[in-house]
């Protein structure tokens, strides 16, 4: 590849010892953008990820989790045992090469195997380390030793509790695994920093995310609401229409919040007598005339439309409106198509490919990154070490029969 098309992260080098979903999330993203990010799993069972369910058969046999299939695409696998004392050494050797380690396990576990911060810092002092956990390893929290799926920070940043609905639990996991996703794109960001600074400064430094933190970030208006007088965060305390409408094969989201959207959405409709019912002059007043008045009139307008061409209508008349996506309907969008946000990896064995997703970061200037399919286990061990350490035929040998590497 030359220099005028090259990925933005050509030469950068990651040394990533994560599992599941917010680390491998993250890293993935700058595989995709051209790090060469090596994975260090278990030689023989690989990362948690892989054990989860649902799972597809993968080229060598073995049942490969969904988490795993979402989150590692363009990575090499480095089957390596770190709690085994000789494996642990070989890391340590390897961390020179690379630029930058990410871990997400809880606080202390690298420390166990000698491989934290401090050590490797003294090892490669330039060296950008960056880990997420629960609720981080920098400052104090009395929640440390906690184990976190994103379950525990999204509810405990106030996730749950916002925008509640009367006589029904929360959705727990609506938006997928928002907590891992959000934590795994601040540890990105804390990386990107971190290495810009080391390049100027020849120093790396430790980047430390609390799952808990990002979360509190992302679902900011829980606490920012009271402080400016709103305690009651309900969707019905929301002064406009906030919600979903039937069309004629789904539904279509439609959020009203000032007056000249209103009144488009009467004329629209073929309620132009909106504009001067005095049941309507207010946003209160739409939220409190919602289910007996309004959504009666829109959905018997969009009777007849597709909410695809409900929602084209209302926003291209400056209504805010979008129709509520299935996986069939994104499949047949042509902004995903264009935009290359759904992507085929070939398995072999499988009739059909995995559907996975895209990178959502463009560049003017730059190539779209690579899609290449998730490794198996230790696929790249004799690769790395070969490169990174020179190791003889017979060093790979009494590595591979202690069970050291894969």
């Amino acid at each position: 590849m030359t220099e005028s098309n090259a990925l933005p992260l050509e030469g950068v080098r990651i040394l990533a010892v994560e599992q599941m979903q917010a680390m491998p999330f993250g890293t993935q993203l700058l595989a995709r953008m051209g790090a060469d990010v090596v994975k260090v799993e278990h030689p023989t069972r690989g990362e948690s990820g892989r054990s989860s369910l649902p799972a597809i058969k993968d080229t060598d046999g073995s049942e490969t989790g969904a988490t795993f299939l979402r989150n590692n695409l363009a990575k090499r696998s480095l089957g390596l045992d770190l709690k085994n004392p000789k494996g642990a050494e070989l890391f340590k050797k390897l961390v020179p090469s690379y630029d930058v380690v990410v871990e997400n396990f809880k606080p202390g576990t690298m420390e166990r195997l000698g491989l934290g911060y401090e050590t490797l810092a003294e090892i490669h002092p330039g060296v950008v380390y960056v880990a997420v956990s629960g609720f981080g390893s920098l400052r104090e929290t009395p929640y440390g030793s906690w184990p976190a799926y994103a379950c525990v920070p999204e509810a405990m940043s106030g996730f749950y509790s916002f925008r509640p609905e009367e006589g029904r639990r929360p959705n727990i996991g609506v938006a997928g695994a928002i907590g891992d996703i959000g934590s795994g794109l601040f540890a990105m960001i804390g990386l990107l920093a971190a290495l810009h600074q080391r390049n100027r400064t020849g120093r790396g430094q430790k980047v430390d995310i609390a799952m808990m933190d990002a979360m509190i970030s992302i679902m900011d208006m829980v606490a920012f609401g009271p402080s400016i007088g709103i305690h009651d965060q309900s969707l019905k305390a929301w002064p406009g229409i906030l919600q979903c409408f039937d069309a004629s094969d789904g539904m279509f989201v439609l959020q009203v919040g000032r007056e000249h959207q209103f009144e488009a959405l009467a004329d629209l409709i073929g309620q132009p007598g909106w504009k001067t019912d005095e049941r309507f002059s207010t946003r209160q007043g739409w939220s409190a005339n919602l289910e007996s008045v309004i959504r009666p009139a829109v959905e018997a307008w969009a009777a007849d439309k597709t909410k695809l061409e409900a929602s084209r209508i209302l926003a291209e008349s400056g209504v805010v409106a979008g129709p509520s996506y299935e996986g069939h309907d994104l499949l047949a969008d042509p902004h995903v198509r264009s935009h290359d946000m759904l992507c085929e990896v070939p398995v072999e064995g499988r009739d059909e490919p995995v559907i996975v997703h895209g990178n959502p970061i463009k560049f003017s200037g730059s190539p779209e990154g690579p899609t290449d399919k998730w490794p198996l286990v230790g696929e790249h061990t004799s690769e790395v070490l070969e490169r990174d350490l020179s190791l003889s035929a017979e060093e790979f040998e009494a590595l591979r029969s202690e069970g050291v590497i894969a």
